[in-house]
């Protein structure tokens, strides 16, 4: 069973007050009184009735942090008993400070104001019945004494909710942190699918192709059906070169703690060797290049890269026999402009049967450099992907 350490400490803290009470209560009586040459007229000697009103006044300090208003309340009314039937307070008056602190640290400002009233009219009431004894000035020690144990209360409260904030709002922070690192996670977990996509299709399909190719003619020209699968080796190679490169970045040195080396992404200065590769894969393929070519930013040239790349991809695939393919890469004062047209019958295709993930990449990839895709069938026949990147000044 769990024990409340807030619970037993207070309980002890009463059974010290209450002691402290006691001795003072008995201790200082009438002939203490006497001995010190002050007057006791009216001072009751102490008995067991003023004792029972002694630990009466302290036992609320047991539950001050549960029932911190209620355990003022009860203390405060045999304390004032005490003055009233002219046993003098002794000591009790340290319960009621400790139950006052209580009521200000642990309730909010209305009824800690409430406390304090409550505490100056039991003062006043125990001093006029006392016929108001004590001078001016220790009126004025005991108003500044309640002031300052209920200021140190309110203090004490106002610190615990600064703190409890400071933990809200680090708790905040941690979870938007937390927040942010899965929807960075989601980020690259897509930028990888759409490359790896983007690599595995294009270069399998050329493979597929290649390996088709090969098997007409195995029989027929042996050496013809060589040169095809050389070609799938060397495709292999590239693909694997590529998803290497990609992968990359996911992986760091564990000795050194340095990331991994990785090659320079593919662009648009790589696209005549792209589209040498498909016209080996079988697709008729040219490259067409208008305005003065100048220095991109990375990210759009590898879009532009990945673009041309899925419509060869799409055209080597869906175009059909005899189909031919332009790639047009335009450079405008203030965009890029890339098309893929073929000549072939994909465009003959269903328009609503759902685009493929090469098609949904190329999508994201264009929105996220601000640019404008359109797909699409052509009216003359064939298909074309086309898309215009923003640029600004000087690039």
């Amino acid at each position: 069973m769990r024990i409340d350490r807030s619970r037993l400490h207070d309980v002890v803290l009463a059974g010290a007050v209450a002691a402290a009470s006691m001795a003072v209560f008995a201790l200082y009586g009438p002939a203490q009184l006497r001995a010190e040459g002050l007057r006791v007229d009216g001072v009751r000697p102490p008995d067991a009735f003023g004792a029972l009103l002694v630990v009466l006044a302290c036992a609320p300090v047991a539950v001050r942090r549960r029932w911190p208003l209620a355990a003022l309340c009860a203390g405060l009314v045999p304390e004032t008993l005490l003055t009233a039937l002219g046993y003098g307070m002794g000591a009790v008056g340290l319960a009621g400070l400790v139950l006052l602190y209580s009521v200000a640290s642990h309730r909010g400002l209305a009824v800690a104001l409430g406390a304090l009233l409550l505490a100056a009219v039991a003062y006043a009431l125990t001093a006029a019945a006392g016929g108001w004894r004590a001078g001016l000035n220790e009126h004025l020690v005991v108003a500044v004494l309640l002031a300052a144990v209920w200021g140190a209360g309110r203090s004490l409260r106002l610190r615990r909710a600064y703190l409890e904030e400071l933990k809200d709002r680090a708790a905040r922070l941690e979870r938007a942190h937390a927040a942010d690192t899965r929807a960075a996670r989601a980020e690259e977990r897509s930028r990888i699918a759409r490359e790896l996509h983007d690599v595995v299709a294009h270069h399998v399909s050329v493979m597929t192709v290649q390996a088709a190719a090969a098997r007409r003619v195995l029989a027929a020209d042996p050496e013809l059906a060589r040169e095809a699968l050389t070609a799938i080796e060397h495709t292999g190679r590239l693909a694997m070169t590529e998803m290497r490169s990609i992968v990359g970045v996911l992986r760091t040195d564990a000795s050194a703690g340095t990331p991994a080396e990785l090659g320079p992404q593919p662009g648009v200065r790589d696209l005549p060797a792209l589209v040498e590769q498909m016209r080996e894969a079988g697709l008729p393929a040219r490259l067409v290049t208008e305005g003065e070519p100048r220095p991109l930013p990375a990210g759009v040239d590898l879009a532009a890269y990945r673009l041309v790349q899925e419509g060869l991809t799409n055209s080597l695939r869906h175009a059909g026999a005899g189909a031919k393919a332009v790639v047009t890469l335009r450079y405008g004062p203030r965009e890029l402009d890339v098309a893929v047209a073929d000549d072939g019958a994909g465009g003959s295709a269903q328009p609503s049967s759902p685009p493929g993930h090469g098609l949904v990449g190329i999508r994201e990839r264009v929105a996220l450099y601000g640019g404008i895709l359109n797909i699409g069938p052509l009216a003359g026949g064939g298909f074309e992907v086309r898309a215009s990147f923003p640029l600004k000044d000087g690039q």
